[in-house]
């Protein structure tokens, strides 16, 4: 089973079992985190699309690691006007490995049964 949901204003798809790096968030390391924003969950031609967010739906994980990405070097240039720029970003980053894909399925509402009303005739002679 597999499940896409948000964070940090990007979509990521994880099953679990299944570590991940994602913008740093606001917790411990070894604390579980919750992400309720789902937007779909599925496994194979079974999958279930929300809109825009499915309800009753969670992913929990557990954050392994905290810690900076590879250096990025951003460099600004233009030619002829002795202009160059150099500097570099270093994005942080959590680690954190699915626990759980979490669906609470709806209980179905017992069916009615059609009641057959007899009626009866009366006898006339």
């Amino acid at each position: 089973m597999y499940a896409v949901f948000k964070s940090g204003g990007k979509q990521y798809r994880v099953s679990k079992g299944e570590k991940l790096k994602l913008e740093k968030l606001e917790t411990d390391v070894g604390k579980k985190v919750v992400f309720d924003q789902v937007l779909s969950v599925g496994e194979g031609k079974d999958i279930n699309i929300g809109t825009p967010y499915l309800a009753d739906t969670i992913v929990e994980a557990k954050v392994l690691d905290e810690g900076k990405d590879k250096k990025i070097e951003v460099v600004k240039f233009k030619r002829r006007k002795n202009y160059k720029r150099n500097f570099g970003h270093r994005q942080h980053y959590s680690l954190i490995e699915v626990t759980n894909i979490t669906v609470k399925k709806k209980k179905a509402a017992p069916k009615k049964t059609a009641v057959k009303k007899t009626t009866k005739k009366s006898e006339k002679e």
